[in-house]
Parts: C-alpha cells; sequence; structure tokens
C-alpha cells in the first residue's frame, strides 16, 4: 500500500504518521518529490482501515498495490530515479553509453580502448569477462588480473569504472570500482544482492536469460531492502527459441520497465545478440525504446580478440555508433 501525503504536510506530522505505522508492525519507505511525498508500506496492510487513513488532515489519498515489489514500483515513487556513477548521471533523462573490451589483455590495450572511447563519447569503463566454462580459481585470478588493467585505464582517462562481481568475498577488492555489475547468472545470487543492498556504491543488475519481469524487479526489490536505491537495471536478451543469435533481445522489456519502475534502464545489445553486426541495429532500437544507456563490447581488434571477439565492435565502429546513438537520442528528445 501507499499512502500520499498533501503538499504542505510539516516533518512532524509526518515522522508521527510513519511511527504509528511502525507500531502496527509496518515497515515505511519514504519517497519525496517535487510536488508530494509518498510513504510507502511494507508487511502485511490487509488489517489497516483506509478509510480512517485517508480521514487524516495530512493525507491525500491511499493505493493498494497488487504487484509483490514495492520500493522499485513506480507506485511508490512517479518521479525517474538518477543514479550517479562519478559525475556520470543516468535515469531522468540523462544517458550514458558504457563501453570497453570483453577481452582486457594488457595494460597498453585497455589504456589505448579506453582513451578512444572517451573521445568517441562513452562515459563509463567496463572490461573482462566471467567465463563460466573455466575453472572457479581460475576465473577468479583471470578478473584480478584484468582489474588492474581497468584501474590502470581509469587513472589515465578519468572515467568511471564498472566491473561484474560474482562473490560477496570479492567486494573489498572492488574498492576502486564506481559501478557494481550483477551478470545474468547472478541475479538471483541472494547473499550478493543482499551484501550490495548494504552499500551506497551503485549496482547494474542484468536481466537473467530465463527470468520474467516481475523477477528482475523482485531481485531489485532484494537490494533495496538493505537500504541501497542507486539500482540500474540491465536488458541483456533471454532464451527463446530463436537459434541465430546467442540470446533473444527483449525490446520490449525496456518501455514496459519504464512503466513499471522509477529505475533507470540499459540495454546490452553485446552480450544479448553475440553477434558484433547486430549491436549497431539492436542499440539503436533500445535508445528509440527509451533505453537510458547502453553496454557495448569494444576492442581494438575484434578479429585477434581472445574472447568474445565475434560480439566486439572496434573502436571505429564504435565511434559511427556513439554518433548514431545521439541523433536518435535528439529525435526522441523533439
Amino acid at each position: 500500500m501507499i499512502v500520499i501525503l498533501k503538499h504542505d504536510v510539516t516533518e512532524d506530522k509526518r515522522d508521527q504518521l510513519i511511527k504509528w505505522f511502525n507500531s502496527q508492525g509496518l515497515g515505511v519507505d519514504v519517497s519525496e518529490g517535487e510536488y508530494q511525498t509518498i510513504l510507502g508500506l511494507i508487511g502485511d496492510v490487509l488489517n489497516l482501515d483506509t478509510d480512517m487513513i485517508e480521514s487524516l488532515d495530512i493525507v491525500q489519498a491511499t493505493r493498494r498495490v497488487t504487484e509483490p515489489y514495492k520500493r522499485c514500483n513506480r507506485k511508490f515513487q512517479p518521479e525517474d530515479t538518477v543514479v550517479k556513477i562519478s559525475d556520470v548521471a543516468i535515469g531522468g533523462g540523462n544517458f550514458a553509453i558504457i563501453a570497453g573490451p570483453s577481452s582486457a589483455e594488457s595494460e597498453d590495450q585497455v589504456v589505448q580502448i579506453a582513451k578512444s572511447l572517451k573521445q568517441a563519447g562513452a562515459s563509463v569503463l567496463t572490461g573482462g569477462a566471467i567465463n563460466s566454462k573455466i575453472r572457479t580459481h581460475t576465473i577468479q585470478d583471470q578478473n584480478y588480473k584484468e582489474m588492474a588493467f581497468l584501474e590502470a585505464a581509469k587513472r589515465e582517462t578519468g572515467m568511471p569504472l564498472a566491473k561484474e562481481i560474482i562473490s560477496v568475498e570479492d567486494i573489498p577488492k572492488y574498492d576502486n570500482v564506481d559501478v557494481m555489475i550483477i551478470g545474468e547468472r547472478n541475479m538471483h545470487n541472494y547473499p550478493l544482492l543482499a551484501a550490495l543492498g548494504c552499500m551506497d556504491k551503485p549496482v547494474i543488475l542484468k536481466r537473467s536469460i530465463s527470468a520474467t519481469i516481475d523477477e528482475l524487479l523482485l531481485s531489485a526489490e532484494y537490494i533495496m531492502a538493505g537500504g541501497n536505491k542507486n539500482i540500474i537495471l540491465c536488458e541483456r536478451g533471454i532464451r527463446t527459441f530463436a537459434d541465430y543469435t546467442k540470446n533473444t533481445f527483449d525490446v520490449s522489456a525496456i518501455p514496459l520497465l519504464k512503466e513499471k519502475t522509477h529505475l533507470p534502464v540499459i540495454a546490452d545489445a553485446s552480450r544479448s545478440t553475440g553477434l558484433s553486426r547486430l549491436v549497431y541495429p539492436v542499440s539503436l532500437a533500445a535508445c528509440a525504446a527509451g533505453a537510458d544507456g547502453l553496454i557495448i563490447d569494444v576492442h581494438n581488434d575484434p578479429t585477434s580478440a581472445e574472447k568474445n571477439g565475434g560480439q566486439a565492435l572496434s573502436t571505429e565502429f564504435f565511434e559511427s555508433l556513439a554518433e548514431d546513438v545521439e541523433k536518435i537520442r535528439e529525435v526522441l528528445r523533439k
């Protein structure tokens, strides 16, 4: 349930009402907008007397919420959430491209790519890829090695850094990472979600290949329950009967998510299709559908990449894509 307060409510009266809800065994999530304040009630609200609540002089209206997710629900917070990654804003009309090499092979290579990306219009640097086909300890060793390359590129360019995290134990090693990425395999990794929920660092939450829209939002809700509201949702393709692409990019998920949640929504065209020739049209489609940003795999020489070369754009092609993305954005602004 949500309780919409009147515009001129004093802080003392609001706090008194919140204390009363707490005495009824309910949690209260406060969303303060420009024109109204909304109290989101968490818990069993079936026995609440809505007529009595609406009769209070500080209450404008109450609304029952049927969806199982509350904190990320647009009914709780009509205004878009804007997530800041260092000085880069995503959501609420702010758009950003997150890009970098899935195949991070050396410090010089990553620094070179990062400089090209920044010049072409990318705002956040990412890189490296978690490969489930190799042994666990090898994954970790490779991940830390790639992290060193990315940190060097961050120092050289000043770009904020995004990196996928796979376990709670890795959190202390991610101090220099500006936004944590939860990959599709970890969308239901509840210990990791809970741990990141206790931090104030931004999180990119990718949709699992078998997850519904509501399941993605419930995972976001799990993070937000810990207090972290800095969440960016990412559509990265789902599993269907199609066999020509790595996954099927669900472009309809973007406007649907924008209807259901106030959280920013971005798209990963590289990992959803697995084919570099499709990254360009799918990225433009995502922008046209209202995405708040993109994640793009970019390599200085995709044909010789150690891994995932088939989904990576060259730095030159990325520059053309970034220009055309801005053209789509300009059309939408009109």
